[in-house]
């Protein structure tokens, strides 16, 4: 047989496109259309339907940035129609085939029932099968005329995003808006041509199963007649029913596919079009959810449920009727699909304890499983905080962007710091809004790496990352696959049973151990620093509002603790950990309105704590220290004046006058109290920081240096800093002026003013201060960079074979060489409050207040000493997609903790973030609790959510170690129990002599429920 593989491709692909696929709808009829474009931001329904509207013609530009034009329009069904399936098309003008990134519509009925949605790749909105015909259509259609902030590909900056600088310009041109007949026959063609062309092409050439597919549809296309394919459909389709009805090979991968659509509740659009997003892709849920009964839906993030809830109240009972019918399936139980590094230990379980209370109080239903396919790594916590929260699996899809290297698992077992473990799965298809395509199905099966071991995967489909959601098309695709020869088995179901599948198929999965570190991205741990800090300010102002209003509950008469306004304030910060918004990766819109979002939280904050202090009682002046170890250090007076004090663990302790062991001296540029001393050369930088307890030098090199680099990696500005970066640079040595600015018994301090580039200005002020080896160096920066990316570095004198970084509720260690390409892709990682560097005896660590991102490296001197560098990366300057990120003020503080151990590390991490707080107030109560063992750290002290009065203390234990001890509360104790991150009992604790005694594995979260007497 001659190879006719060529001729036959071809014309398939030319009949499909130019033929069938045109001919699917058969006969349409123009609406009649007015429009009236909203001023300003959207407005409600209501608002609109009484609006004046003007006539509308059909290639008329419309749309201005981030506007919504309201469409009426008005048809009637020709009577000739009756029986046949009618639908109106609607084409605002779309560009692109991507659904989230552009022009996008609500359709209404003249009553304000929102019906569905439309966009380029989902254009219809079911009519009727009228029995007689005439029937007539009015709609009201609200179109948002969103920009694509992805046109040329990332390839330049754009000011669409953000509405203050977009202009007014109409972005699109309606094309089309018509009241047509679908014909189901010629439907179907198209889709039975798609699915076995597609499967042809991705079987080998020497695969009798290929050729058997191409003869078939080339005897099906002479059955074509090219003047009537609607006439001539059915018999294509029998002739190629045979091709398409073979079964599947036994042993053929079985695919799970779960009907899903990736909203990001922020990203190239703001979080109020992120509202509307939900609105328009769940109406297309709930509509195809009627139309297919084998259908699906899985959707996290219930924050997503709650502004369609309280936004769409008809959508929102469809989705709960969805629910009930089993094809809608919440998962996931977290508030927000939050980014996977960043958020504070605390505040990752505050993402399960709201998500989860959510569904369980909306729907009834607790999620089994975390759904995050697209966070840019995830910490090695995540397996014991999602196992306490009540989670047996965890999704994602991300860890397939690797750069370097290829993950060796799709199913495995994830183990975390603390050893526990978590049922995980990567879907193979390598995308989270899968299609079903030959391609997507050939990669899924190719990709698979537990062949052998396992043959089952999951597949999330539907369009994504802006919404849409899953088609009628991508349903039938999957129902064409079900068990078709040559190609993976799929099956719709729900991802509980595929993964109790997976699990009961594959027990002794291999195992991971520690982060799932992301090789991209690693960016989002330092773009758009405001945003960053404001979100570790908020976590520890809730930590610190919390404990305060516990103190005054327990302890003030008349006090009413603010358990609403802080799950507000909780759910605000919550949502700005969206993967996103607190990674930096967003447009300027979403990050402007973010800091401000950030400055209402703290401002609502300090009142809260201010009003929980004041509670306690005025006439005096105290000082109250939110933070989980004793301290001893320098606090101002509200007037300014320094004073040295000694406040117990999460207590207060008057402003009394205590002499600190050593005063500070200052001798020109020489800072010393008796336990650093540090020296500040001409050019700024630190030319010696001598530990006098250890008598020894701290430094290899100067430290403090300030590096400037040029950052402009390969792709996707905002989020990458690719290792060419180092390549480079420009070292800021150029000191305007060094300046002895304080010096006092308590406190000495220099100042270092700088200005470089394009008219950017750094000025630090590195303070010593009584009885602490802390050297704290306070940085203003007025930051003016395009495509670079600061550093200040710390060469150390230390052989340390890892870096430990904290992470939430605990630490992990890095090698500090490369000997691999595992480690080598590490270039740029993240840490929460500290790093820390060691050899046998002696360490040093590197604290901060607001940044995330950092390098180490080490170096072999010529001496056959080792230098050891960790590099805090302080600010950036991508201009994709916000052309003016982090530009402007910066004001954050890092230091340096010569001597340490990581219990150090810890304790100073904590007093950097959480300062002392002097008010007014007269004699205060004992501590709500105290924890006494080593590595025994108290993360949260707060009322139990369910306002019965309870106490709730979660602690952890942070060296890395066992830890033993007891925990005394400041109240009589009734009794005692373990629960879960959601407050419900385990089992009772132990009690001894009136404390909890405590027994806690490396790394455990412990949850306490106390009992007041």
């Amino acid at each position: 047989m001659h190879d006719e593989s060529r001729r036959i491709e071809e014309r398939v692909q030319r009949l499909h496109d130019q033929r069938i696929k045109t001919a699917v709808y058969a006969a349409t009829i123009p609406f009649e259309v007015e429009a009236w474009q909203a001023p300003g931001e959207p407005v409600p329904f209501e608002e609109a339907a009484a609006a004046s509207y003007e006539p509308f013609a059909m290639g008329t530009p419309w749309g201005p940035p981030w506007g919504t034009t309201w469409f009426r329009m008005r048809g009637q069904v020709p009577s000739e129609w009756a029986g046949r399936r009618v639908e109106a098309v609607i084409d605002l003008g779309f560009t692109g085939d991507w659904p989230g990134n552009q022009a996008e519509a609500l359709v209404h009925l003249t009553d304000g029932t929102p019906l569905k949605a439309v966009n380029p790749l989902n254009q219809y909105v079911a009519i009727a099968n009228p029995a007689q015909g005439g029937e007539t259509v009015d709609y009201l259609v609200e179109a948002a005329s969103n920009p694509d902030i992805l046109a040329d590909n990332f390839s330049k900056p754009t000011p669409l995003g953000d509405k203050l600088t977009a202009g007014d310009k109409p972005l699109y041109t309606f094309r089309a808006a018509d009241i047509a007949i679908l014909d189901e026959e010629v439907w179907h063609l198209d889709l039975d041509v798609q699915v076995l062309r597609e499967l042809m092409l991705e079987l080998g050439e020497h695969d009798p199963r290929r050729h058997e597919i191409a003869h078939a549809l080339d005897r099906a296309m002479d059955l074509l007649d090219l003047d009537d394919v609607s006439g001539s459909a059915t018999a294509v389709r029998e002739a190629l029913k045979p091709v398409l009805s073979k079964p599947a090979h036994a042993s053929a991968h079985t695919i799970s596919g779960v009907g899903h659509a990736h909203i990001d509740s922020a990203w190239l659009w703001p979080i109020r079009e992120t509202k509307r997003k939900t609105s328009r892709t769940f109406s297309n849920v709930t509509s195809l959810a009627d139309e297919y009964d084998d259908f699906i839906f899985a959707c996290s993030q219930a924050q997503q449920y709650e502004w369609v809830r309280d936004n769409y109240p008809k959508v929102w009972a469809r989705i709960q009727e969805s629910v009930k019918n089993g094809q809608w399936a919440p998962v996931g139980g977290m508030w927000v699909e939050s980014d996977g590094n960043l958020p504070g230990g605390e505040a990752v379980a505050r993402q399960f304890i709201h998500g989860k209370r959510f569904f369980m109080d909306h729907f009834g239903i607790e999620t089994k499983g975390v759904w995050l396919p697209d966070s840019f790594g995830y910490n090695a916590a995540y397996p014991q905080i999602a196992k306490l929260a009540g989670n047996e699996w965890f999704l994602t899809q991300k860890i397939s962007w690797n750069q370097t290297n290829k993950f060796p698992h799709h199913t495995f077992w994830w183990e975390g710091i603390d050893g526990t473990r978590i049922f995980t799965h990567f879907p193979p298809v390598d995308t989270y809004n899968a299609r079903f395509s030959g391609e997507e199905m050939s990669r899924a099966v190719r990709n698979y790496s537990e062949k052998g071991g396992a043959s089952r995967s999951l597949a999330p489909f539907g369009w994504g990352d802006g919404g849409g959601g899953p088609t009628r098309e991508i349903m039938e695709r999957a129902r064409r696959l079900a068990d078709l020869e040559g190609s993976a088995k799929v099956v719709v179901e729900h991802p509980d049973e595929f993964f109790a599948k997976a699990r009961e198929e594959y027990p002794d999965a291999p195992v991971w151990v520690g982060e799932l570190y992301l090789e991209l991205h690693r960016a989002t741990y330092t773009s758009q620093a405001r945003t960053k800090q404001g979100n570790r300010r908020s976590e520890h102002l809730l930590r610190e509002a919390e404990l305060w209003a516990t103190t005054a509950a327990l302890h003030a008469p008349g006090y009413t603790y603010p358990h609403e306004k802080l799950d507000r304030l909780w759910k605000t910060v919550l949502l700005h950990q969206f993967h996103d918004i607190l990674p930096g990766s967003s447009i300027a819109w979403v990050h402007r309105e973010a800091e401000a979002e950030y400055a209402r939280v703290a401002q609502e904050l300090h009142a809260l704590t201010a009003e929980a202090v004041a509670a306690l009682g005025a006439g005096g002046t105290r000082v109250f220290n939110a933070g989980p170890y004793d301290r001893a250090e320098v606090v101002r007076t509200a007037d300014g004046t320094p004073v040295y004090v000694r406040v117990p663990a999460s207590g207060s302790a008057p402003v009394a006058d205590t002499a600190p062991p050593q005063p500070v001296t200052v001798d020109g540029r020489v800072l010393d109290n008796g336990l650093v001393r540090v020296e500040v050369a001409e050019d700024g930088t630190l030319s010696s920081v001598r530990d006098l307890r250890a008598a020894r030098e701290v430094l290899a090199e100067p430290g403090n240096l300030l590096r400037l680099h040029t950052d402009l990696p390969n792709y996707w500005d905002a989020w990458d800093i690719d290792k060419h970066y180092k390549n480079r640079y420009t070292d800021l040595l150029d000191a305007s002026s060094v300046t002895v600015v304080e010096q006092d018994p308590l406190i000495g301090a220099i100042r270092v003013e700088r200005s470089f580039g394009k008219g950017s200005t750094i000025t630090q002020t590195i303070t010593v201060r009584a009885g602490s080896p802390r050297i704290d160096i306070e940085t203003d920066i007025d930051w003016h960079e395009t495509e670079k990316i600061l550093k200040a570095a710390f060469p150390v004198d230390i052989r340390a074979p890892h870096s430990s970084a904290e992470i939430q509720f605990g630490h992990i260690q890095r090698p500090t060489h490369t000997n691999t390409s595992w480690e080598a892709a590490r270039f740029e990682v993240s840490g929460h409050r500290w790093v820390h560097l060691a050899e046998p005896g002696y360490g040093v660590a590197v604290i901060n207040d607001s940044t995330y991102g950092h390098d180490v490296s080490r170096t072999v001197r010529e001496d056959g000493g080792t230098t050891t560098t960790v590099r805090l990366s302080l600010v950036r300057a991508p201009r994709i997609p916000d052309p003016e990120a982090d530009q402007g003020r910066h004001r954050f503080t890092y230091a340096l903790l010569p001597g340490a151990t990581i219990e150090d590390a810890v304790a100073e991490g904590y007093a950097l973030n959480l300062p002392l707080r002097v008010a007014d107030a007269v004699g205060a109560p004992e501590p709500v609790v105290s924890a006494e063992g080593e590595g025994v750290t108290v993360e949260a002290v707060k009322l139990a959510d369910d306002a019965s009065g309870d106490v709730v203390v979660r602690l952890y234990e942070s060296r890395g170690g066992r830890a033993t001890g007891t925990l005394r509360t400041g109240f009589p104790l009734a009794g005692a129990q373990i629960t879960d991150l959601l407050e419900r009992p385990l089992q009772d604790a132990e009690i001894t002599d009136g404390a909890v005694a405590l027994a806690l594995r490396p790394f455990q979260i412990l949850t306490l429920r106390l009992r007041r007497g």
